[in-house]
């Protein structure tokens, strides 16, 4: 298949975009290298890939237009995963243009063009914040989400609504995907794990928010990987629900599923868990709850399971001690 990845110089569409060219798979990945986060990791990242006949990189923003326009002329894909993103709640906190841009121009842009070259299925990723104040748990895909707490949680929102509707209108099936807590090796370093984790090495304190009254459900990079796969290959069929509680759209070929662990973790236990990894004691820096964080978040994955006979099942142990590894290999901390 002739496939285009957003963001592949990213956390996940990296980690996607090397199973998909493993695979044989013709792949044409877009990114930017925004410097939000280490550019040089990024570049690093997509060695990985530059030594794969099957792929190709543009470096591009997704809000620019013209770009993304040729882009899709040269790969002409049978399906587009859009992952591209300003990426980051608390980062939005102060910059929220970034968000408008990238989150609701850019994927206009990605579902705009997706019609356009009659791509079979379109993926876009969403997130947990998507849920904002809902207090429900385990957070199902069909409860109602109109209390998005953050800008960022607000933009990816908005671009759900915009790909409904043009879904509707256009036909295109679409999936969007909402992301757990993702972590593991070559993951972002604007993340808790990755941020503890580099803390705790350099022996300078962890600020932990809520004091440490929070839970997470933490997905683990290749079991979200895996579970992107199987849904790219289960795109959505209006009219045709798998199970009574499906998220698929009355009117569209379009379909939320929520991609998590289902085992929230308390937080205390999840840096407990890289403190033995590391074998350090974390300096702790115990705060107050940050602006448009929420308590818990929990995944309802029974949907997923119904469309893929899939759930992700690695401990956060196991992930925690393979992110540690990958840091001491990639830092050379010691």
């Amino acid at each position: 298949m002739k496939i285009l990845v957003t963001g592949a110089a990213g956390f996940i569409g990296n980690e996607l975009s090397l199973r998909l060219v493993k695979e044989g798979h013709e792949v044409t990945g877009v990114d930017c290298f925004s410097p939000y986060y280490d550019v040089m990791l990024k570049r690093n990242r997509v060695k990985r890939l530059d030594a794969y006949e099957n792929f190709r990189m543009h470096e591009v923003k997704v809000e620019d237009e013209e770009a993304m326009t040729a882009a899709f002329q040269e790969s002409t894909p049978d399906i587009v995963v859009h992952l591209a993103a300003q990426a980051g709640v608390r980062y939005s906190l102060d910059h929220p243009r970034e968000y408008i841009a990238s989150n609701i121009v850019g994927s206009f842009n990605v579902i705009e063009l997706a019609r356009l070259h009659g791509t079979k299925h379109l993926v876009l990723a969403s997130t947990s914040s998507a849920y904002g104040a809902n207090q429900k748990f385990p957070f199902q895909e069909t409860a109602p989400a109109p209390h998005p707490l953050t800008i960022y949680a607000a933009t990816k929102l908005s671009s759900e609504l915009i790909a409904h509707s043009h879904s509707h209108l256009y036909g295109t099936p679409t999936t969007l995907l909402r992301f757990f807590s993702v972590y593991g090796p070559w993951g972002r370093p604007d993340m808790a794990f990755f941020l503890f984790t580099d803390r705790i090495f350099k022996n300078q304190p962890i600020d932990v928010y809520n004091h440490g009254d929070l839970m997470r459900d933490f997905t683990y990079i290749d079991d979200l990987v895996e579970a992107i796969r199987r849904l790219m290959d289960t795109p959505p069929v209006a009219g045709q629900p798998v199970t009574e509680n499906d998220s698929l759209s009355p009117v569209a070929p379009y379909r939320l599923v929520n991609i998590g662990h289902a085992a929230p973790v308390r937080l205390m236990d999840y840096i407990e868990a890289i403190e033995s990894a590391i074998g350090k004691t974390a300096i702790k820096n115990m705060l107050d709850m940050q602006p448009g964080d929420v308590k818990q978040t929990y995944a309802d994955v029974s949907l997923l399971q119904a469309l893929t006979g899939y759930t992700p099942t690695t401990d956060v142990k196991a992930g925690i001690q393979a992110f540690v590894d990958w840091y001491r290999t990639y830092y050379k901390p010691d």
